[in-house]
């Protein structure tokens, strides 16, 4: 498992990390022992980030990240969380530093520790992004000790070219998979220039980059694949990456020949993201303790050669691009 220098932070971090959306809500029945299994294994394979978020379960998976930790001996990883999407109504007023001080409260109390490693704002409407005021009570935040670094969590390019226009900023999350390129011809650039840490979501475009979706799959209705299928509960580039379903597929069914032998396709999702260095950290989600293994075992497969990097973006241009490349 290769280090990565978080940003501006310079600390090391593994280039997979572990995204714990899956074990808190919205992708259907994961007990609590498999996301608790789920996190000892990544954690055993080298995993040093792991990526949650208040809402994530309504405190769910920041809890089962505080028994997890509580049960493991040596260096701590490292904790990112988000804030923000427990305004109701979700408006860019509410960010504001009272409301952020309570939800970092909360995620403090979650997680049992005094102060966090990473506080993202999560994927805030944009015109907050247009506040010199928020990024001030950010400021005032890391200042008081409650937290130690913040970030911004975005579903648009343009959002995070904003957001890094704050000198406070370590950090932007937004998706970033065969299926959504278009952060790599401005954004990770500027990041680089920047020394922004990266952290690639949406790995997997919600299991459409694994193979093992087809068109008859069925969820379970507290999956957001069945619910949110077109943006009814937050932006639809979450679900599948916002890839109608059946163009997903027709994709994949091409890219499954490039996928190298001994390889999984989820791996070789993976090992795309990786290949480009201004990408700090991918954190794919797992349902159990043998997907995060395999997840893991992605940062030990080979390069993947200019001829199919090529012949990944051509399948991309081809099917995707016109579906999402303006849209995000």
């Amino acid at each position: 498992m290769r280090l990565h220098s978080f940003g501006k932070l310079s600390l090391p971090v593994s280039e997979i990390g572990f995204g714990a959306w899956q074990i808190g809500s919205a992708w259907g029945d994961v007990s609590e022992a498999d996301g608790r299994a789920a996190l000892h294994a990544a954690l055993d394979a080298g995993v040093t980030f792991i990526d949650t978020a208040d809402v994530y379960g309504d405190g769910r998976s920041e809890t089962i990240i505080r028994e997890v930790l509580k049960e493991r001996s040596g260096p701590r990883p490292f904790v990112a969380t988000k804030a923000g999407r427990r305004l109701n109504p979700h408006t860019a007023d509410g960010y504001n530093r009272k409301n952020l001080e309570a939800f970092i409260d909360r995620s403090l109390a979650n997680l049992g520790i005094e102060s966090l490693d990473l506080l993202q704002l999560h994927c805030p409407p944009v015109d907050a992004l247009y506040r010199p005021e928020l990024f001030a009570a950010m400021d005032a935040l890391q200042a008081s000790g409650k937290i130690k670094a913040y970030g911004v969590s975005v579903e648009k390019v343009e959002e995070a070219l904003k957001a890094i226009e704050f000198p406070g900023v370590v950090s932007i999350q937004l998706i970033y998979n065969i299926f959504r390129q278009r952060p790599a011809e401005l954004f990770f650039k500027e990041a680089a220039r920047k020394n922004i840490a990266v952290i690639a979501r949406v790995p997997l475009a919600s299991g459409l980059l694994t193979g093992k979706i087809t068109a008859v799959s069925k969820f379970a209705a507290d999956d957001h694949r069945a619910f949110n299928r077109h943006g009814e509960a937050f932006d639809v580039g979450e679900t599948f990456a916002g890839v109608p379903l059946e163009i997903g597929l027709e994709a994949v069914a091409e890219l499954k020949e490039l996928v190298p032998p001994g390889a999984s396709m989820a791996q070789f999702a993976l090992r795309w993201i990786l290949m480009d260095p201004a990408v700090t950290v991918v954190i794919p989600g797992a349902r159990n303790a043998e997907q995060a293994k395999s997840n893991a075992a992605a940062a030990a497969l080979p390069a993947l050669s200019a001829e199919t990097m090529a012949a990944v973006r051509a399948i991309y241009d081809r099917l995707i691009a016109p579906q999402v490349h303006q849209r995000w």
